[in-house]
């Protein structure tokens, strides 16, 4: 596999994520309340949040989270079907 598919697979995927939370979370704010709109808009979040460095004249903070919900699983499944049918 060259460089250039592996990055395509990999910004594909993250893309997915991104836009499959996307429409997760806007379902789960139309459904009525019930056990749809709590898989639809319940999120797991991964990672750890800011931690701020400051020093006097320079101040810096990292910080990585990932909110996983149901439509984001399902949409990398997704793309991981169609890159496994139409490129390996």
């Amino acid at each position: 596999m060259k460089k250039r598919e592996l990055t395509f697979i990999v910004v594909a995927l993250v893309l997915g994520a991104v836009f499959g939370g996307l429409i997760g979370d806007i379902i789960g704010t139309f459904l009525p309340p019930g056990a749809a709109k709590t898989v639809f808009s319940k999120n797991i979040e991964i990672g750890f949040d800011t931690m701020k460095v400051d020093f006097f004249a320079i101040s810096a903070a990292f910080g990585l989270k990932l909110r996983i919900n149901f439509m984001s699983i399902m949409v990398v499944l997704l793309v991981i079907i169609y890159f496994r049918w139409w490129y390996f």
